[in-house]
């Protein structure tokens, strides 16, 4: 009979683990950080693509904290677009992917994660394919540009995961996309 305080006592204690473990990072779905200035858009974000779409990312020399010796030389824009229902990378992104493949390069030990992201049309399914293919056609430009496939993995969140909330053409524009995320 003693065993009950024990019990009650271990599922307390397994409790808060499973809380702790489920609590939130500060990470947003679209791998970009929340640094606690609480202004959409200001400093500190990632410029535009030349489309005027803001690429919605913390530059990495902006995280503090240790490692960021190492982030300062990290491209600030993260966030490659795409056009409707395709996976070639257009050319105004080209620059910036060599940027990527330059840094990674230069740190062999670096390691990213090309999250792949489509709006909200066709199924579920065919959108898991589509980011998953956006995000191998980041991969394969990396790596012809010399990076090592060991420093790369490639996810899909396909429609789950949308940067913007809404059904006009300039709401799945933002969410046809692919994250570099270190």
């Amino acid at each position: 009979m003693k065993f009950v305080p024990y019990a009650k006592s271990l599922a307390v204690a397994l409790s808060l683990a499973v809380m702790a473990g489920c609590s939130s990072t500060g990470g947003t779905q679209d791998g970009s950080f929340d640094t606690g200035s609480g202004a959409a858009g200001g400093a500190g974000m990632g410029g535009t693509n030349g489309q005027g779409v803001s690429s919605g990312q913390v530059s990495g020399s902006q995280l503090g904290g240790e490692g960021s010796q190492q982030q300062a030389g990290i491209p600030d824009v993260r966030t490659i677009y795409f056009g409707f229902d395709q996976d070639t990378i257009r050319p105004e992104f080209e620059s910036v992917l060599n940027a990527h493949a330059q840094y990674l390069r230069n740190h062999p030990d670096a390691h990213v994660v090309l999250q792949g992201h489509a709006d909200e049309r066709g199924t579920r399914e065919y959108n898991l394919g589509l980011g998953e293919r956006r995000a191998q056609a980041v991969e394969q430009f990396l790596s012809v540009q010399g990076v090592s496939p060991s420093q790369i993995d490639v996810v899909s969140y396909g429609e789950e995961r949308p940067a913007v909330e809404g059904h006009s053409e300039q709401s799945y524009a933002k969410n046809r996309r692919v994250v570099v995320a270190y």
